[in-house]
């Protein structure tokens, strides 16, 4: 299960950009032990990586009661993150440094959903 975009998905992304902020929906399932490693890059992003960008948490919490879900539908956590823009958002990922941090992320977790949002 991929937990990371990959290039043709950031491709993807930036041709169907309806222009101005994006809100990225981050639904997380962590690893054994990926808590502690998903707090690691959370800290750098929070730190380095989002003021770089422009960005900001709106909303970060863990999972709780699924009061409509399949079994194994159930998220550990969710996070909102809001971006100037689909670009900004880009470019972040594509900084080397922020490249070095993400393994932290990509090792924390067993799957995700990484989903653009758009405002009504």
């Amino acid at each position: 299960m991929a937990v990371d975009p990959r290039g043709s998905d950031l491709t993807r992304f930036l041709h169907e950009d309806p222009g101005g902020p994006v809100v990225m929906l981050n639904l997380l399932r962590f690893a054994d032990g990926g808590r502690d490693l998903y707090a690691q890059y959370a800290e750098a992003l929070s730190a380095t990586f989002l003021p770089r960008y422009g960005g900001d948490v709106l909303y970060a919490g863990d999972g709780s009661t699924a009061l409509v879900a399949e079994t194994g539908q159930e998220w550990d956590a969710v996070l909102l993150v809001r971006y100037p823009s689909r670009a900004a958002f880009s470019r972040m990922v594509a900084d080397p440094q922020y490249q070095q941090v993400t393994a932290l992320r990509t090792q924390a977790l067993t799957e995700a959903v990484l989903q653009a949002t758009n405002a009504w």
